[in-house]
């Protein structure tokens, strides 16, 4: 997978194991006690984190859901992304432009039905699409940021899977 070169800001991917569910589990819990990353295991979910001390503001977490296929086969679902709180101020400031660019879109309309002067709704407007460009740059910077540590969690997660 070559996480650099996707557009988008949270990489996905899927693998196939020929493990049993409770293995791979199993494998997960064994290296959550060398504390070399903070790992969670919820039900089918696995989070892996970057421990405290050399974790960033930019660090990235990898999501693992597990879905058993058949019997002895497992996939694997994974997705890199920001930390929780790091992603919900990240949407939060998405929909707050997008609901000022509605807004300032409504008052556009409004100014231009009535035969008023459109400018200030129209440089909002503009100025509303320019702020999105900025988040999505530094989504893109953020992820660049942590694009080393997204590939250390890789390796790791494909280094524990290589052990069975």
């Amino acid at each position: 997978m070559e996480i650099d070169q996707q557009i988008v800001l949270r990489p996905r991917f899927q693998e196939v194991l020929s493990l049993e569910k409770k293995d791979i589990l199993n494998l997960f819990n064994q290296e959550a006690v060398k504390k070399e990353y903070i790992i969670s295991i919820i039900d089918d979910h696995v989070f892996v984190r970057i421990p405290a001390v050399r974790a960033h503001f930019w660090s990235p977490e990898l999501h693992l859901e597990l879905v058993e296929k058949n019997e002895g086969t497992v996939l694997v679902k994974g997705l890199f992304g920001p930390k929780p709180t790091v992603w919900t101020m990240f949407m939060f400031f998405h929909f707050a432009v997008a609901g000022l660019f509605i807004a300032s879109g409504i008052w556009l309309y409004t100014r231009f039905t009535l035969g008023e002067p459109i400018r200030f709704p129209l440089i909002s407007m503009i100025l509303m699409i320019l702020v999105w460009f900025v988040l999505y740059v530094l989504g893109r910077i953020g992820r660049k940021t942590g694009s080393e540590q997204m590939h250390e969690l890789k390796i790791f997660l494909d280094s524990l899977i290589k052990i069975k």
